[in-house]
């Protein structure tokens, strides 16, 4: 058991950003928040003993100190380009809950890397299983029938060069193959756990790696949704699988964590993870937030079309931008990275 299931916790509270931060941090009542250019001035603890405790970051106990520490540090980039990203995604399925059966061929496939990347996404993250609710698995073989010839072809494109190639996968093969092919990061629903071979070949090609917080399975995930504190237990349990990651030879600087928003949670659920984002800051790690088109969003604005949520997913998206080093995952990267920009900019003021 990891010691993640006890440790010591701070949740940021009183978040500050811009000029405010700024000066909070420099009088000495707020303190930064991974980084910046976002501040925090008050803290839960979470720990043994604490009944939701909250304290000014002024008069935090000593024994809270490396949580202080860990959550006002930098995050590795892990590999991927520094700052704000954008990850756009592909999937060469015939049945993904949003875009299922759009890119499924090699030339429309590229032809849309190629429009994400001229319009400043520096990611894409490659999917060849649905790993929407209910969606059965496919072979292994299948799988890599549909995204080893769009690697190939990314790579054999000179106007894709220097773009940051993720597979959307839970099987070590498709990762073995993937990665020699040229895929440069691995994004993992199951977080490692679904093939008991997949830390390995993550270890051995030393790549960056992308651990999502789920239970279960996508079958049976939504027989798994119940939590105490559903904030807490998602950081607890994210914080075990990157401990399995690093005892199995993967460093920990390349490893980005992703809460699953959709993933065994009910709606109430999503909507605390995403206000309560802060808290990822515990896991010293890159933060990854995929809302883009989700059954949460359909549920709140009443869109029954998934492919019309795209606003919805820049509004459940933005509160990842309190990190400075966030990864957005969606589907609309065109309409992302403007809202992303404009929030920088008031970032900045």
């Amino acid at each position: 058991m990891s010691h993640f299931s006890n440790q010591l916790l701070l949740e940021p509270l009183a978040l500050l950003h811009g000029r405010a931060a700024r000066q909070a941090v420099a009088l000495g009542v707020a303190r930064w928040l991974a980084g910046g250019p976002w501040a925090y001035a008050l803290a839960r603890l979470i720990g043994p003993g604490q009944d939701d405790t909250i304290l000014p970051v002024t008069a935090l106990p000593p024994a809270w100190d490396e949580a202080a520490r860990r959550i006002s540090a930098p995050a590795p980039d892990a590999g991927l380009p520094p700052g704000q990203q954008v990850m756009g995604i592909i999937n060469v399925t015939p049945d993904s809950f949003s875009d299922g059966g759009q890119h499924d061929r090699v030339e429309t496939a590229l032809a849309r890397i190629k429009a994400l990347h001229a319009a400043g996404c520096e990611v894409v993250d490659i999917g060849g299983e649905s790993t929407r609710p209910g969606a059965p698995a496919v072979s292994v073989e299948a799988e890599w029938e549909r995204i080893g010839p769009v690697i190939r072809a990314v790579r054999a494109c000179s106007a894709l060069d220097g773009l940051s190639l993720s597979i959307d996968t839970r099987h070590a093969a498709v990762m073995d193959r993937a990665l020699v092919a040229g895929a440069t990061l691995i994004n993992d629903v199951s977080a490692l756990a679904h093939d008991p071979a997949a830390r390995a070949v993550v270890a051995r090609h030393g790549c960056p790696v992308m651990l999502m917080h789920m239970r279960g399975t996508p079958e049976t995930m939504r027989a798994h949704t119940a939590y105490g504190d559903v904030a807490v237990d998602v950081v607890r349990e994210l914080g075990q699988r990157v401990d399995e990651a690093v005892a199995a030879g993967i460093a920990r600087d390349r490893i980005m964590v992703d809460p699953g928003i959709g993933f065994a949670k009910t709606l109430e659920g999503n909507l605390t993870l995403l206000a309560r984002l802060p808290l990822l800051a515990n896991l010293g790690c890159r933060v990854v937030l995929g809302t883009s088109r989700k059954r949460m969003i359909g549920e709140l604005a009443h869109e029954p079309d998934a492919a019309a949520r795209d606003p919805g997913t820049i509004a459940a998206s933005l509160p990842g931008m309190v990190f400075a080093d966030v990864v957005l995952r969606v589907h609309n990267a065109t309409a992302m990275i403007q809202a992303m920009r404009v929030q920088q900019g008031l970032d900045r003021q």
